[in-house]
């Protein structure tokens, strides 16, 4: 425990009540034990309640441990190392790269976003919630979704006037405080060890699926879920497709062109990139089993991500020998997959390429037990292989002795599993 001598006046840090809410809070979440004593507390007095950095230390106020009950403190305990857990500070870096979000007021909102993903399911079944809590329905908000959703939905305003005060560190949104000890200080986690409390927690909330709000359950298995070959693949297709001359781009007022400073009274619009649209393609088809379903959707959730979390940018369809459902990217979980009989993508690709909105990069998940599109569509494609449940390569749900073709030239092709 480190921290600046305690004022005159001022109360002194108690850490018997610190631990002992830390203690109720690890029985009441046990998947969390574990990251909740990786934490290193940190003594100080500029922390408005707690708060934590990126290297796994908790800052705490004496005077908020002094005032706050036990029992709520257990509960913010869970809340700061939630923050980590869901990599909030990461994630709020990315946005604020992607979507040229600058200052503290953005950060506050990023905050603000972060705490509505962790408080929604957080509390209850033995953990009291603290009367700071921020919750969606205090925004207007619906539950159940995700920080970068969040920061969609809502701007600084009358109903967040009253939360100037929060700070959960840089440990939820990704800027540095100045009470901050930094990379070099004492007692921080290394990457190796951070992972490896993400990897323990993680094993500890699919070891009891039945106790865990869905929330940390969808965390889980996106945690468990080994990175795959062609995600990094995908991210060169996408960052490729939108490199070409008028493809992701529009232009913007909010940053001015510098060319503005040659044209004395004229503000100018600077060009600017957007993540582009994604057309997903998911083989239906008897051919695919229920796990390959599963990981698909998984994917799905990892090609939102490399679109800089833009929802609205993808598509997914559910195709075996025609297209049963074009659906609009919500959340990976609730998209129906239907199908269950022959395997014809090509009627997904029509139907991909004739949307009003034309995608800029077409994925496909299949076992390639498929025809191909004759001619190389309008923009790049990507074809994820599940892995053939067959030997031979002659296989085919209908006839035994057909060959089936290999994805064309056009497409790149990474194994998936």
């Amino acid at each position: 425990m480190t921290g600046p001598a305690t004022a005159p006046g001022a109360p002194a840090l108690d850490l018997g009540k610190l631990f002992a809410a830390r203690l109720q809070a690890a029985r009441a979440r046990p998947y969390l034990a574990t990251a909740l004593f990786a934490l290193h507390a940190v003594e100080s007095r500029r922390v408005p309640t707690m708060a934590v950095d990126r290297h796994w230390r908790c800052y705490v106020s004496p005077a908020f441990v002094a005032r706050t009950p036990v029992e709520e403190l257990a509960g913010v305990w869970v809340h700061e190392v939630s923050h980590l857990l869901r990599d909030h500070h990461g994630r709020s870096d990315r946005v604020a790269r992607e979507r040229g979000l600058t200052g503290p007021g953005e950060r506050l909102r990023m905050n603000i976003a972060a705490d509505c993903e962790i408080n929604d399911d957080a509390f209850g079944d033995g953990l009291a919630e603290p009367q700071c809590a921020i919750r969606p329905g205090d925004l207007g908000l619906p539950e159940g979704e995700l920080m970068e959703d969040y920061l969609r939905r809502f701007r600084l305003g009358r109903l967040t006037e009253g939360l100037v005060w929060l700070d959960c560190g840089s440990g939820a949104d990704g800027l540095e405080r100045e009470w901050d000890l930094g990379a070099e200080g004492a007692d921080g986690l290394s990457d190796q060890e951070r992972d490896a409390v993400r990897f323990r927690v993680a094993q500890g909330i699919t070891g009891r699926p039945g106790s865990t709000p869905r929330g940390w359950k969808r965390w889980a298995e996106e945690a468990f879920h080994p990175p795959q070959p062609w995600r990094a693949l995908l991210g060169a297709a996408v960052r490729s497709a939108v490199s070409g001359s008028g493809a992701g781009e529009d232009y913007s007022y909010g940053r001015p062109s510098r060319r503005s400073a040659g044209v004395p009274g004229a503000v100018l619009p600077s060009l600017r990139r957007r993540p582009p649209r994604v057309s997903v393609i998911v083989d239906t088809s008897g051919s695919v089993s229920d796990a390959e379903l599963g990981s698909a959707l998984l994917e799905v959730a990892a090609i939102s991500r490399a679109v800089g979390g833009r929802r609205d940018l993808v598509t997914v369809l559910s195709c075996d020998a025609d297209v049963r459902v074009v659906h609009p990217l919500c959340r990976a979980e609730g998209i129906p997959l239907l199908g269950g009989g022959g395997t014809d993508l090509r009627t997904g690709f029509a139907r991909a390429l004739r949307a009003q909105s034309r995608p800029d990069v077409i994925v496909v998940l299949t076992d390639g037990q498929t025809p191909w599109p004759a001619t190389r569509p309008p923009c790049r494609t990507v074809a994820g292989l599940f892995p053939r449940r067959h030997a031979g390569p002659s296989w085919d749900e209908d006839d035994p002795d057909h060959v089936p073709d290999s994805p064309p030239g056009w497409a790149r092709v990474v194994d998936i599993g």
